[in-house]
């Protein structure tokens, strides 16, 4: 973007100042994607295990210990230690194969 609009410039500045400004675009743009480049690489999307862990879940049945929760529309086989009555809210601490281990959710603030 920077380098484009340096161009565009560069036909309105008379004498070598429009080489310096193509110069300049071109430094600029070189920044602008090592930058993106960085936070491309910072920023990942989480998904999988690692996007589950710590999601709030409702069960769907009663987890006395194994049953099935809901979590984004998607129905996943659970397993609650203290177990847990159809509607109420879970969090999932972690999984284990295709299972979720969840524990009973702290009351929304």
């Amino acid at each position: 973007m920077v380098l484009t609009l340096a161009i565009i410039l560069a036909f309105f500045i008379p004498g070598p100042w429009n080489i310096i400004v193509v110069c300049v675009g071109i430094a600029a743009e070189v920044g602008e994607v090592i930058w993106g480049r960085r936070l491309a690489r910072k920023w990942r999307p989480r998904t999988g295990a690692e996007a589950l862990v710590g999601m709030r879940a409702e069960v769907v049945s009663p987890l006395r210990p194994r049953g099935q929760v809901r979590v984004n529309g998607e129905l996943w086989q659970a397993v609650c230690e203290d177990g847990a009555e159809a509607g109420d809210p879970v969090v999932i601490k972690r999984l284990d194969g295709l299972t979720l281990i969840v524990e009973h959710a702290p009351p929304a603030a």
